[in-house]
């Protein structure tokens, strides 16, 4: 999930001082339109949909793009203005089943990607390494837009998600139209995490130390001990979620991919340095370690329930971001914003369009 060091200061579940309630969001969203863009047409607001309204996607589309079979949704007009929504881990591209078609409906294109080691993307040779360096999976994304010629566009990310959108927007802004980060700026820094955190931190981090771990690695490893394990995660980071059965079952498809208890371990672990990455993305990892900033038009949201949100109303990592900026903090809302809060997701991703 999230660089563990930039919450050093966190100490258990951070509620945020600034948090408003999501009818106050609404209102800020609608109060930050009034700026006009180039064309003079100001941002819509987005009509408001129950979490849940919508169960699925159309029929899955795929196309060979990288070292990867990417399968990917598609909703709005083909040529429209078009929104890539990255999700996380453990979750899947239903994180954005209500988000999507909100956007399709006011005209973008939107694409919601499986990201390697998820639900119907494949490596496309058994002789490829399963890596899951940072640099490799925004690398996906990246060829994953050159093959649908697709030069730019809004990005919008959490967990996984927002870390992939930060490094393209901040490696290949030219690609990036405008930015919505859950958990604001999320780069790894490697060695950085070589050194110990706050005991609240570390105590979050639970997983990350089990999957480094032959327990954990059997587990991820257990089609149903895998299930059971995700299962747990969306409980802790989600407390105000109340999700049902049908709901999980249809991500945990996602988790049967053959690949997937290897990209996760290999993401963790090597998040944390146990394992070393693969030469032809050192370059990447190089420029990623200094912590580039970035400059695209950029809304930062922070849940205030998610146990990863550090305190400060987005004061830690204000800086990394140059551009044209705005933060919001999201009461009553974990983790998986985008499926948590829909509306106020989408809202966000407009609003970021017209910075």
């Amino acid at each position: 999930m999230i660089n563990r060091r930039t919450f050093s200061t966190a100490v258990g579940l951070g509620t945020g001082a600034a948090a408003v309630s999501l009818s106050g969001l609404h209102a800020q969203a609608s109060a930050a339109t009034t700026p006009e863009r180039p064309n003079g047409k100001p941002a819509p607001t987005v009509p408001t949909v129950t979490p849940g309204t919508h169960t699925g996607f159309p029929q899955l589309k795929h196309v060979k793009a990288g070292v990867l079979d990417i399968g990917y949704a598609e909703l709005g007009p083909a040529h429209g203005p078009v929104v890539m929504c990255l999700h996380g881990w453990p979750y899947d591209i239903h994180s954005y089943v209500d988000v999507a078609p909100l956007l399709a409906d006011l005209g973008y294109r939107v694409i919601v990607p499986y990201l390697r080691g998820h639900g119907s993307t494949r490596f496309l040779s058994r002789h490829t390494p399963r890596n899951a360096e940072q640099s490799a999976i925004a690398l996906d994304i990246i060829a994953l837009m050159d093959e649908l010629k697709i030069h730019e566009a809004v990005f919008a990310g959490f967990d996984w998600g927002s870390r992939t959108a930060d490094i393209i927007a901040a490696l290949w802004p030219q690609r990036v139209k405008a930015l919505v980060s859950t958990s604001g700026y999320v780069i790894t820094n490697v060695q950085s995490q070589l050194e110990p955190a706050a005991p609240a931190v570390e105590h979050n981090w639970w997983y990350q130390w089990y999957f480094a771990t032959e327990r954990g690695k059997k587990t991820m490893e257990h089609p149903d001990k895998r299930v059971e394990l995700c299962r747990y995660v969306w409980t802790l980071v989600s407390p105000n979620w109340d999700f049902d059965d049908a709901t999980f079952q249809r991500t945990a498809e996602a988790f049967k991919n053959p690949d997937y208890a290897d990209i996760v371990l290999y993401n963790y672990r090597w998040r944390i340095g146990l394992i070393e990455g693969e030469p032809r993305y050192d370059r990447y990892e190089k420029q990623l370690a200094a912590q580039p900033s970035i400059g695209v038009p950029t809304i930062t949201l922070d849940a205030a329930l998610d146990p990863f949100t550090p305190p400060g109303d987005g004061a830690g990592y204000r800086d990394h971001f140059t551009g044209p900026y705005e933060h919001r903090t999201i009461a009553d809302i974990g983790h998986n914003l985008p499926q948590e809060a829909p509306t106020t997701f989408a809202q966000a991703v407009i609003d970021a369009d017209h910075l």
